[in-house]
């Protein structure tokens, strides 16, 4: 354990994190502040609850100057929960200077008291993507005098389709600033952000090995003749909300979506024939949890990284052992529980020696006899997927379309899922049971003040009077 005051913090600073309660450093924050402090560009990768917030604040409020009355950091953030969480967090850690001024910068409130806050000055903005683009091109908000840009949750902020926003928020900000990218996850989007906004970052890797309760393995003994019909059999007994299922072959694949969607499960394939608009589509109802779920090889599933992935079945055992721990640590991240489920068949039992041998301990077999339906209703993703026709071509930004919904076509929205922007199009998900309400109001409505076209991507009975 690491002393905070090993750091080159202020005694004010070190008398707060005593009276808060901050013996020592956590390790994303021994690794990361001795860094930071000393004028590092830091991309820092570990799982929620790590300490994360209190690392990039103490950073921030280590630069400020509080008698300048400008806005001297940033931090940028997903959701205005989050945001509000980091805004208090803020606040206590400054409570020992005078007169720290920490302004919370979101959608979903009224824009009038934020730019009344504004023209009162700031020291720190701690706010979403689309709601600090709005202030920016309103000229609400100075960035003239940043010398510290944050992104908090840098991967959920990519999943839910704002990286356009980032980038056009990141370029109004002064080059020589302190960028400090935090993500849970490290996706594809995370490498081209830093390419293009960072100064040689230093990369702080904190990811933990699963603990051997947080992935459940189970293995079952099947026929060759069985082996897709037993997926069935998993899904209904053991009901999970976002499963993917891996298999050796591109036919293979194709052969199980036909099977599962004759059973009523909704069913997507990513394999390498896929055309790129079509893999975009597939891994969008995916992410937005309006699948149940992804029949993949492993080649289409190279850098996938899914958000709160309940399972993996393994509907073929794979010849190398490395690609199956690979495929199983899919699920069960961030301290969430797993279950990874393998089917094989009597000449696949070398395969499983092999997983055996590499895994250090016997795999613990069931009989595929347990599995039996947990319930009569089918199993159905939680949320749906629409698709406006309008993308990033006809500027239409996330925020404006969680504008429209929320505002005008008055969708509750907590209802409201991921909004996936692309070049032509524009995919929200919404809570099954306000599908085709939300297709209809969204219609009659405009978006940008524009008409706009809608359909669901998926067939969604309209809900009954009453329901």
């Amino acid at each position: 354990m690491t002393a905070f005051d090993t750091l080159p913090l202020t005694p004010a600073t070190l008398g707060t994190l005593a009276q808060l309660g901050y013996t020592s450093m956590t390790p994303i924050q021994a690794a990361t502040l001795p860094l930071a402090l000393a004028g590092h560009d830091l991309i820092a990768q570990a799982r929620t609850g790590s300490g994360k917030t209190a690392a990039f604040a103490l950073a921030l409020l280590a630069r400020l100057d509080t008698k300048r009355f400008a806005v001297q950091s940033l931090v940028l953030c997903p959701t205005r929960e989050l945001a509000d969480q980091v805004t208090q967090e803020i606040r206590r850690l400054a409570r020992a200077e005078d007169n720290v001024k920490v302004l919370s910068l979101c959608g979903g409130t009224p824009m009038r008291p934020q730019i009344n806050s504004l023209e009162h000055g700031a020291h720190i903005a701690v706010g979403t993507p689309g709601r600090i683009l709005d202030h920016l091109e309103r000229g609400t908000l100075d960035l003239g005098a940043l010398n510290t840009l944050v992104l908090d949750e840098a991967d959920r902020m990519l999943d839910m389709g704002f990286f356009d926003d980032i980038s056009t928020v990141v370029r109004q900000c002064p080059s020589d600033r302190l960028t400090l990218l935090f993500s849970a996850t490290y996706p594809d989007g995370i490498g081209k952000l830093s390419r293009q906004f960072m100064r040689t970052p230093r990369e702080i890797m904190l990811t933990e090995a699963h603990a051997e309760t947080t992935i459940r393995q189970r293995f079952y003994e099947v026929a060759d003749t069985d082996r897709l019909h037993t997926v069935g059999l998993l899904l209904n007994h053991f009901r999970p909300v976002s499963t993917i299922a891996f298999c050796n072959t591109k036919q293979q694949c194709r052969d199980l979506v036909d099977v599962l969607r004759a059973q009523g499960f909704e069913a997507l394939a990513l394999h390498g024939d896929l055309e790129q608009r079509d893999r975009d589509q597939v891994l969008i109802q995916f992410a937005n949890r309006s699948c149940s779920v992804l029949v993949a090889t492993d080649v289409a599933a190279r850098g996938l990284d899914i958000a709160q992935l309940e399972a993996v079945i393994n509907v073929d055992v794979t010849p190398d052992p490395e690609i199956h721990v690979h495929r199983i640590g899919r699920t069960g991240r961030a301290d969430q529980e797993g279950s990874a489920w393998s089917l094989a068949s009597m000449n696949e039992m070398g395969r499983v020696a092999l997983i055996e041998q590499a895994q250090g301990r016997d795999v613990v077999w069931y009989p595929v006899s347990e599995l039996v339906p947990a319930s009569r209703e089918p199993l159905r993703p939680p949320m749906v997927t629409l698709q406006l026709l309008g993308g990033r071509k006809d500027k239409i930004r996330p925020g404006d379309v969680l504008g429209a919904m929320t505002g005008e076509a008055g969708i509750e929205g907590a209802k409201i899922g991921k909004i996936n922007v692309t070049d032509m199009a524009t995919y929200i998900a919404v809570e099954r049971d306000i599908a085709r309400e939300a297709v209809d109001r969204l219609s009659a409505g405009k978006v940008k003040g524009k008409r706009v076209k809608v359909r669901l991507l998926a067939d969604v009975p309209r809900r009954e009077e009453g329901s």
